[in-house]
C-alpha cells in the first residue's frame, strides 16, 4: 500500500485515535493501525483507508471482497470476541460506526464519512483488484511502458 505507517493505539488515551484519523485524512493514503484494546490480550490490526481512496478502489474493483473469506474470518472472531455495544464510539471530533455485517467501521467527522477501517486482507485485495482492472484499461503501448517503469523501480528496504 502507498505509505506504510504502523500506529499502535489504545482506547482513546491522549487523543491517539483522533491523531491517527487526522493523519490518514491529511496524507490521503491508507494507514495500518494496531489497536491494543483494554482487557484484550491480542492486538487487532486494521487499515484506515480515507473515504476517497476507498471509493477509488471500489470503483475499479470488479467485485466486492469475496464473502466466503470475510464470513470465515467473522466466524473465527465471533467465537473469541464478545458482542459489541450498538452505539457509536466517539474519539474527539471523530465517531466510529461499526458495521455488524462485513466487519468494516465507518469513521465520520461532523456527520461525513472521512475514512473506513478495513481488515488488512480486504484492503490489500481491494487495492490489488483496482490496480489490475485500472491497468487493463491502458492501451497496450502505455501498459508495456508502465510495466517497464515498475520493473526499473528500486525495491524498498526491508521488503
Amino acid at each position: 500500500m502507498g505509505i506504510q505507517i504502523d500506529v499502535v493505539v489504545g482506547y482513546p488515551i491522549n487523543d491517539e485515535m483522533e491523531r491517527v484519523l487526522g493523519l490518514a485524512e491529511v496524507i490521503g493514503e491508507p494507514v495500518s493501525v494496531t489497536f491494543m484494546w483494554e482487557g484484550r490480550e491480542e492486538a487487532e490490526r486494521a487499515v484506515l483507508v480515507p473515504a476517497a481512496t476507498l471509493a477509488h478502489w471500489e470503483h475499479w474493483a470488479p467485485s466486492a471482497y469475496p464473502t466466503s473469506v470475510a464470513e470465515e474470518e467473522e466466524e473465527e472472531q465471533a467465537v473469541v470476541e464478545e458482542p459489541e455495544l450498538g452505539h457509536p464510539a466517539e474519539f474527539g471530533a471523530f465517531t466510529l460506526f461499526r458495521r455488524r455485517v462485513g466487519g468494516r467501521t465507518a469513521v465520520a467527522r461532523q456527520g461525513v464519512v472521512v475514512a473506513e477501517l478495513l481488515d488488512p486482507d480486504e484492503a490489500h485485495w481491494l487495492q490489488e483488484q483496482a490496480r489490475t482492472v485500472r491497468q487493463g484499461f491502458m492501451d497496450p503501448k502505455q501498459k508495456a511502458a508502465f510495466e517497464e517503469f515498475l520493473a526499473r523501480q528500486a525495491s524498498l528496504p526491508g521488503r
